[in-house]
């Protein structure tokens, strides 16, 4: 009888730790399935590392149909923070937040914070490779309130910019002595260094 009983309360834990873990792995899994966020401040693009919850996948959901811009101000000495103009689901837990954190407050507003914090908060990812210093320069802490942009694209590589000024350059015709030549000018010009004739 002993021995039905101890497996039975072997079997019911284990079972237990088992939803446990399934629950939480619900709520939070792992974030190699999520793309990289990029926050723009005053001109200067830093990467960050998403969770993947279902508030993180709704935020990238919206990201996809553009870039989300906001006014963040200073809260408490710890904190950037702005209502984001969307809500999202929340997935709360106690939280002590260290600096270059990334937290969903009450499902509207995105905290960058730079210095640590408690409460219950929905996790949504942290700045990629910052020290506190650089966390307190990026967002201008202390300075009030900064322009925030959240894309899902690095607009500091500039490529797409470059492709287009060369698509440019490309489609311009000159004639033969060099100079760039008129819309709809007739006769032979040199375009992407071959001569044709309109």
């Amino acid at each position: 009888m002993k021995k039905i009983l101890i497996t039975m309360l072997t079997a019911l834990f284990m079972t237990g730790c088992t939803s446990e873990e399934a629950k939480a792995n619900t709520n939070e899994t792992n974030n190699s399935d999520m793309p990289k966020l990029y926050i723009t401040i005053g001109g200067v693009t830093k990467s960050a590392t998403l969770v993947s919850n279902s508030s993180t996948q709704a935020l990238v959901a919206q990201l996809q149909q553009g870039d989300i811009t906001y006014e963040a101000s200073d809260y408490g000495s710890f904190e950037k923070v702005g209502a984001l103009g969307y809500s999202f689901p929340q997935n709360n837990e106690q939280i002590v937040t260290e600096p270059g954190d990334l937290i969903l407050y009450q499902g509207s507003a995105l905290c960058i914070y730079y210095a640590q914090n408690s409460w219950d908060f929905t996790r949504i990812g942290k700045l990629d490779g910052m020290t506190q210093q650089q966390v307190k320069d990026f967002v201008k802490a202390g300075s009030g309130s900064v322009t925030v942009t959240l894309s899902l694209t690095d607009k500091t590589t500039g490529i797409s910019d470059v492709r287009r000024k060369m698509d440019e350059v490309r489609s311009e015709c000159y004639t033969l002595d060099g100079r760039l030549a008129k819309a709809g000018q007739k006769g032979i010009v040199i375009r992407d260094g071959k001569k044709i004739i309109r």
